[in-house]
């Protein structure tokens, strides 16, 4: 055990209040969306941008293109509304 951990052995931390489970369960966590697949012809420029970008975030490139995608998508849409 090195000197900078602290071990809690003994005496009270406190009232100690009990309260119900207020998190959501995993799966509500997870934003669920139908996904199209589609097949898209890209320039090898930008493949390669993505993949770079995307190894350095530790993402899959392909979430990193869809969520563009879906950002367009939302602000054209918001924009036609107006």
């Amino acid at each position: 055990m090195s000197s900078r951990t602290i071990k809690y052995t003994a005496g009270e931390i406190g009232r100690v209040k009990m309260i119900d489970d207020f998190l959501p369960s995993p799966d509500a966590l997870v934003a669920r969306e139908d996904n199209v697949k589609v097949t898209l012809g890209l320039s090898r420029r930008s493949l390669d941008f993505f993949k770079r970008e995307a190894k350095a975030r530790r993402v899959p490139y392909q979430r990193m293109i869809r969520a563009l995608v879906d950002a367009y998508a939302e602000k054209q849409g918001a924009r036609k509304q107006r």
